[in-house]
């Protein structure tokens, strides 16, 4: 039986989607990304979610990506695919015609807009569950969907369905995250979806993240993540504090266009984004690029 608890425990990365100046996925920007994070030792890749601008693509772009992120890793890095919606009966569609070979798992939001109950949620994850041919990774994030998965259908989710082996929590409520760390079955991952408040996730029993930041900075993102799960905090501290003035400027005018100037100012990809996202303003570039060049 797959332990997923170790395979994907440690540093996920939130992969951008690189665009030309035409708006054009720019392959060769994506493959020169994967080698990068590759080379910075995170444990696994995570195409095609909210960092991805995967709700701009169709389904051919994300095909497309999928298959040159699947070519580059060549098997290296386990991979986490963003698969996920507010249609259900879409969601199972593609669960039955795609082909998942060379994925390990998938993150799937909860559903954003309709604002569902808990127990339309519930209903959601579980046919989606029993459908899957791959786990599930529960992914929370209510500041973008308009919806909180509670921990109480966290929890029922977990000890309900085999096939949901884990939740990206990115509520930012420490509180709620560190009940369902207390509280969750013995296997179920909890991984933090939000790079300022990894660290002392981590040091409450947290299993990793699922990081922006690492697209730029992954040796010591992931460096900083194993050091807390060790439970060499000095050095895992030292590091949160050194990149911690950058999270807050990632998400300040949208996200991914922060983590795309820092991205361009390194010279791994162009800042390009897709509508409705824009480029950072000016006055927060120079503050981004003052970051990367100290």
């Amino acid at each position: 039986m797959t332990n997923y608890s170790k395979i994907l425990s440690g540093t996920g990365v939130a992969l951008v989607t690189p665009f030309k100046s035409n708006g054009e996925i720019d392959f060769p920007a994506l493959k020169k990304l994967v080698k990068h994070i590759s080379k910075g030792k995170c444990e696994y890749l995570v195409p095609l979610g909210t960092t991805g601008e995967s709700v701009t693509l169709t389904m051919e772009e994300k095909k497309a990506v999928m298959d040159c992120v699947l070519e580059t890793n060549k098997g290296k890095l386990p991979i986490v695919m963003g698969l996920g919606g507010n249609n259900t009966q879409e969601i199972l569609h593609q669960l039955e015609t795609y082909d998942f070979t060379g994925i390990t798992a998938l993150l799937s939001v909860s559903p954003y807009y309709n604002k569902p109950s808990q127990v339309g949620i519930i209903a959601h994850y579980s046919l989606i569950a029993n459908a899957s041919p791959l786990p599930i990774i529960l992914y929370n994030v209510p500041g973008r969907t308009g919806s909180n998965l509670s921990v109480d259908t966290t929890l029922a989710l977990a000890q309900s369905q085999p096939n949901i082996i884990g939740i990206k929590e990115a509520s930012g409520n420490i509180e709620q995250i560190m009940e369902i760390i207390r509280s969750r079955p013995k296997g179920f991952l909890v991984i933090s979806g939000d790079d300022g408040i990894t660290f002392p996730l981590m040091c409450a029993g947290a299993d990793g993240v699922i990081s922006v930041m690492a697209n730029a900075y992954p040796k010591d993102f992931s460096n900083m993540v194993r050091l807390a799960k060790t439970s060499d905090l000095k050095k895992a501290k030292d590091l949160h504090y050194t990149y911690f003035p950058l999270v807050p400027m990632l998400f300040a005018e949208g996200s991914p266009s922060g983590i795309k100037c820092v991205l361009k100012e390194m010279g791994i990809m162009e800042d390009h984004v897709r509508l409705p996202v824009v480029n950072v303003s000016k006055n927060l570039a120079e503050k981004i690029i003052a970051f990367v060049k100290s």
